[in-house]
């Protein structure tokens, strides 16, 4: 008899914690939900921003082994990236929440359209990729990602031995397929703090200003493969990976503009394949 009562007062209480962790799933689906519905209406407005299930795949860890770095990559299929015309990264819960927008131009190509780049994550909070279509329409994919305090992580070098380098470029350009004129790859890398402004100086303990990378342009050819307008979630030394239409040995010309009105130009070996 006792045994049994134990059992039955076990077992209600193993139903009372599912039924509070229930209740506080709930509760934090719907706090989620509100988070992007103002988020949506403070980028998008009231547009429609439909599943994009099909049309836009991103690639995100679960679990991020550092928060300040944290890899994205973005596929879309070629025949829905032949009408994309931007792509817009959000990090719901970051300070600042649209990482960067890309505009792409002519030489985005016609294939299938990647790109990777690495970003800030300041706690557990749903990643999302939109893509705007030609004739207006959004399409958006949603990762969570579990990292936190990528927004407020000290810079990997010195300010004073960043200063030395910044602004340098290396940019890379290769076949991806040298049957496929629409299938080419290239890599940019820019030396950059891009201060976040949540960073602390670890001598003085003041919060060092946001300083990063604002503006990029990148061609191949005199066309544009695209241009950005980002923000503080682009890590420390923002690099970007794409596919682009073109040839490889074209020089690859990129310009970046930071927030103090830097400007820095970049630009690929000619004839390097």
């Amino acid at each position: 008899m006792r045994s049994s009562f134990i059992r039955s007062g076990f077992a209600a209480g193993i139903a009372a914690v599912l039924g509070l962790m229930a209740v506080y799933s709930g509760a934090r689906a719907d706090d989620t939900d509100a988070m992007w519905d103002s988020l949506r209406r403070d980028v998008f407005g009231t547009r429609v921003v439909a599943d994009g299930a099909g049309k836009v795949t991103l690639e995100a860890p679960y679990r991020a082994e550092d928060a300040a770095t944290v890899p994205l990559t973005v596929r879309l299929p070629a025949e829905f990236a032949k009408d994309v015309k931007s792509l817009t990264l959000v990090i719901d819960k970051n300070p600042s929440p649209v990482v960067a927008t890309f505009n792409y131009g002519e030489a985005a190509g016609s294939g299938e359209r990647v790109l990777a780049t690495r970003v800030r994550i300041d706690q557990y909070s749903n990643v999302r990729a939109i893509a705007e279509t030609n004739d207006g329409r959004l399409f958006m994919t949603t990762k969570f990602v579990k990292a936190s305090g990528g927004c407020s992580a000290p810079a990997g070098k010195d300010p004073e031995e960043a200063a030395k380098t910044l602004g340098k470029m290396k940019v890379t350009t290769a076949f991806k397929d040298p049957e496929n004129a629409a299938l080419q790859e290239a890599q940019v890398m820019i030396r950059h703090p891009n201060n976040s402004g949540l960073q602390q100086d670890q001598l003085t303990g003041l919060y060092i200003p946001p300083h990063f990378v604002e503006k990029v342009a990148v061609t191949t050819g005199g066309k544009t493969i695209f241009t950005m307008t980002g923000g503080i979630s682009i890590s420390e030394n923002p690099n970007f990976r794409f596919t682009y239409q073109g040839n490889p040995a074209d020089v690859m010309s990129v310009m970046a503009e930071d927030t103090k009105g830097n400007e820095f130009k970049g630009s690929s070996t000619p004839g390097q394949s």
